[in-house]
């Protein structure tokens, strides 16, 4: 796939089936992570990839916090099922590094570099996905879980898998509203 027909058409697919990413076309994915922008190398992130019984261990933890924060009936049936909404999900956190030069917004932004560059590959070499973030991604119980330290975040949870029907082509918007020249 061209690079730019690629970012030009890029488009989340909610609907994904098995099978995951793996082998060297999953290694191509980190790969590209690796190569997000990141001012003074501070490499400020770490992933974890949940498949198999890791999205049933996922699950159950969302369960959990939705019990905790005392969500309603349905959304704790809900919980345990989000991470099978596709066949793989990588956990991206941003592992904050105190540097006087890389704010932490700066190494959030790094961290979301490296989760759109592989979405990017997934798509490049014939899968999909979507980035997801929500209450859990905000949860102390989940990050918990985890093993986050204080000052680390969840970026999200980035569903990778092979798209369970077809992606509905990109309606391109005018550009005019978002940009602005200083000549």
């Amino acid at each position: 796939m061209e690079a730019l027909d690629l970012l030009l058409n890029r488009r989340s697919q909610p609907r994904l089936k098995a099978p995951a990413p793996e082998g060297d076309v999953l290694e191509n994915i980190f790969q590209a992570a690796l190569r997000a922008p990141d001012h003074a190398a501070l490499t400020p992130w770490r992933f974890i990839v949940c498949e198999g019984q890791g999205l049933v261990k996922l699950g159950s933890v969302f369960e959990q916090s939705a019990i905790e924060n005392d969500k309603s009936a349905k959304e704790i049936e809900r919980a345990p099922q989000l991470p099978m909404r596709a066949p793989m999900v990588i956990v991206a956190i941003t592992t904050y590094k105190e540097h006087e030069k890389v704010p932490r917004v700066e190494q959030v932004a790094s961290t979301a570099c490296a989760v759109m560059a592989m979405l990017m590959a997934a798509q490049a070499q014939g899968f999909n996905g979507i980035w997801r973030t929500g209450a859990y991604a905000h949860c102390e119980l989940v990050r918990k879980a985890l093993s986050l330290n204080e000052e680390d975040e969840i970026a999200g949870f980035l569903y990778l898998g092979t798209p369970a029907i077809d992606t509905p082509p990109v309606i391109r918007p005018d550009s005019t509203p978002f940009f602005t020249y200083w000549r």
